[in-house]
């Protein structure tokens, strides 16, 4: 049965981090500020830091690829879109929306497996080329545990390939579209995992962020099947990085949530009690990074399984 919680972690330490403007046409949670690229840089840098930090203090093994100069990536911080793994050994490398963000993709990431000779390597990533593409575990948020991918789809998320997913891997496909207001106007959530997240014994939900009332039904009564308690938050939540959390074990085998400051200081007491039923919640301040990056905590953490 595959694991479904993981205390091993990969992230990846920021050399030039700084606003996409080719992520940005399609991540409205991106904004532009008044900071030089230098100042980006070292905050995001001391944030990266602080919340490794944070995660090795509770007990989380963080592996950590050191970003390059060249070619330039200015979302390498965020590495669970191009790649996840899995405990059948297999690695999966996902086609990117945006042409430098496929420049993310690393052959030393290999360097980190033990048993290089047992990794069997799904490759999507040429799909880019036709215009499909599936970011990984942010269009992708699975139970892995019950064998569900719940996917928003999205210009980031396509049905061909997340079919393909599903058949290759073993999955139940649960599809939908949600939206955010931008502008008065609504248009689709980039990747799945800003507005839900899912943990062992519940999951966190935006389900106004689904317009559909067929699709959003559909999602509810998938996690209810499985005994989800549903933490529902607001449009407003999603805008601060709630739905952008992790569950984690640490070393003691002991339930941890990751999620930024931000979303932590936006939750209600009804919703932390709910959470806190089940895990320890870990706050990290991420602030620099959710602004100029428009991902968080959740976006930083690729979990390992091999």
């Amino acid at each position: 049965m595959e694991r479904y919680k993981t205390n091993k972690v990969l992230m990846v330490r920021p050399v030039a981090f700084g606003f996409n403007e080719e992520t940005a046409v399609n991540n409205h949670y991106q904004k532009k500020g008044n900071l030089s690229s230098y100042e980006i840089q070292e905050k995001a840098l001391f944030e990266f830091d602080e919340m490794v930090s944070k995660l090795k203090n509770i007990g989380i093994d963080v592996k950590i690829l050191q970003d390059t100069k060249t070619p330039h990536t200015p979302d390498s911080i965020f590495p669970n879109n191009w790649f996840s793994t899995h405990s059948d050994n297999t690695v999966i490398l996902y086609p990117m929306f945006a042409k430098n963000r496929r420049l993310e993709r690393r052959e030393d990431l290999y360097d980190i497996f033990e048993n290089i000779n047992e990794i069997k390597t799904l490759d999507y990533s040429q799909l880019e080329n036709e215009g499909v593409f599936l970011e990984g575990t942010g269009s992708l948020v699975l139970d892995r545990k019950n064998k569900k991918a719940y996917c928003s789809l999205s210009e980031r998320a396509d049905e061909r390939l997340l079919n393909i997913f599903c058949d290759d891997m073993g999955y139940k496909k649960i599809d939908f579209r949600s939206y955010q207001t931008v502008d008065t106007k609504r248009k689709l959530i980039y990747h799945t995992n800003v507005m839900m997240s899912i943990a062992e014994n519940y999951a966190i939900l935006c389900a106004d962020a689904i317009d559909n009332k067929e699709e959003r039904q559909k999602v509810i009564d998938e996690l209810k099947a499985n005994k989800k308690e549903i933490v529902y938050i607001s449009e407003e939540q999603v805008e601060n990085f709630l739905g952008n959390a992790i569950e984690l074990k640490n070393k003691d085998g002991v339930s941890i949530l990751v999620m930024s400051s931000t979303a932590y200081n936006i939750l209600t007491e009804k919703q932390k009690n709910i959470i806190e039923k089940y895990s320890v919640i870990l706050p990290v301040d991420v602030k620099t990074i959710e602004k100029y990056g428009g991902g968080s905590a959740r976006c930083m953490i690729a979990e390992l399984f091999i």
